[in-house]
């Protein structure tokens, strides 16, 4: 498909109802317009720093104040009227685009709409747009597909105002305008929307996970029935064991050292960076060769747990599917635990107890990069109840960890969603020409 596009454009074998502009092709009735034209653009200026210019009511926005993935600033400094006065600075009206235009910041290619009146730090560029000719929303979005730091070279990039005032955006009539944002600005709510549920779920889940670690598989008004005991790690239940993970556990292995291959020779290599968010997308894994005779000592299995040596250091990771042989790479260690005395599953939602981390923080040594080792997570304290009771409390929070995933991968496939729609509409590959709620979205 990209072929045949390059090809059409190479020899201006248009697409019906299109035109050649300075963006490629485009719908004949849009024009590819420079932001300079389309709105007012400047700078913030000089932040203040010392505390006597702080506590006041007016918003000051700074570059860490605008999400990744965001739509309005959420966040920002109180200054006083001295700080405005001292550092002259200027008041941006509500519906100004901000983004980064100088730091590393760039490449995060961070958009964010004010949605108050805000004064803003001098790292961030400012466009108050032309009402007349743009619609907010739309350049808002418009600039969502524009990358600034493309082109731009490592180190310290910077984006000049005349550099930004030259940058072309395509521009439909306004009302195809509105129409585009309305769509775009409808799937950002919703996944807005699915982030909220994600963030309250986790919420819940520490919650459940304190009381479930505190009084046993028991609902929460029957918790003051539960006979406690004190223990190294917090109160538990009284016929509750406490022991160290060495006791219920193999003795924990370290990973394997080798360069990882795209070639399919020898069993996948699982590394710490392949792990994310707790997922693994295991056709992303590399391989790796290893001696034959090598394998089985690192070979992984369901319900093995692994831990980050460095780095993030202690983070554990529940091994619950392998899909091909695969074994575990340097940085890593594995802890095989007994299933007659000890649910992996239950000992990997410890992992993630207050109870565990202080463990962990007590543990970790080395002032340049801290790491932990085999010795250390073996002598780590855990609740032991009956397996019983571990499979109880597993199941009640696999359950909820179940929603929390389907939440997960609807936010996901609302991104991809977002990022087609965005490339598609602003392309005019997909039309939404007078579009009304209810009408179906044209197709060229």
């Amino acid at each position: 498909m990209a072929e045949e596009e390059t090809k059409a454009t190479l020899t201006k074998e248009l697409p019906e109802g299109f035109k050649m502009t300075e963006l490629g092709p485009l719908p004949r009735e849009w024009e590819a317009a420079t932001l300079g034209k389309l709105g007012k653009i400047s700078a913030g200026g000089s932040a203040p720093q010392e505390s006597r210019y702080f506590g006041g009511n007016h918003p000051f926005v700074r570059v860490q104040h605008l999400d990744e993935n965001g739509y309005e600033v959420r966040r920002w400094d109180l200054i006083t009227e001295e700080a405005i006065k001292r550092f002259r600075l200027r008041l941006f009206p509500a519906g100004t685009i901000v983004f980064p235009k100088s730091g590393a910041s760039i490449r995060l290619e961070k958009r964010a709409i004010l949605p108050r009146p805000c004064y803003l730090v001098s790292h961030l560029c400012a466009i108050v747009p032309n009402d007349a000719l743009v619609d907010g929303n739309f350049l808002f979005f418009a600039l969502k597909s524009v990358s600034f730091s493309a082109n731009k070279a490592e180190g310290y990039p910077t984006l000049s105002l005349t550099e930004i005032r030259q940058h072309f955006v395509p521009l439909p009539p306004l009302s195809e305008q509105r129409a585009i944002a309305h769509v775009l600005r409808t799937v950002q709510r919703a996944k807005e929307a699915t982030e909220q549920v994600i963030a309250a779920l986790k919420e819940f889940k520490k919650s459940l996970m304190r009381h479930l670690f505190t009084y046993g598989p028991v609902p929460i008004e029957q918790a003051d029935k539960v006979e406690l005991k004190d223990t190294e790690i917090g109160p538990i239940p009284a016929h509750w064991e406490v022991v160290r993970l060495g006791d219920v556990s193999e003795k924990p292995q370290y990973g394997f050292t080798a360069a990882a291959q795209s070639d399919p020779v020898g069993p996948k290599m699982l590394r710490i960076t392949d792990i994310q968010d707790g997922y693994v997308n295991w056709d992303s894994v590399p391989y790796c060769r290893c001696p034959d005779d090598d394998i089985p000592k690192y070979l992984l299995k369901d319900g093995d747990i692994l831990f980050a040596r460095t780095g993030s250091v202690g983070k554990a990771f529940l091994v619950s599917s392998v899909p091909e042989a695969s074994i575990f790479a340097s940085y890593l260690i594995r802890v095989r635990v007994d299933r007659t005395r000890l649910d992996p599953y239950f000992a990997f939602l410890f992992m993630q107890t207050s109870a565990y981390w202080s463990q962990i923080a007590s543990h970790t040594h080395g002032a340049v990069q801290p790491n932990v080792n085999a010795s250390q997570l073996r002598s780590l304290i855990l609740p032991l109840p009956s397996i019983i009771e571990q499979k109880k409390i597993a199941e009640i929070l696999i359950s909820l960890d179940n929603k929390i995933k389907a939440e997960e991968n609807k936010k996901r496939a609302l991104e991809t969603l977002f990022k087609t729609l965005l490339h598609n509409l602003m392309t005019g590959k997909i039309r939404v020409s007078n579009f009304q709620k209810g009408e179906k979205i044209e197709h060229p």
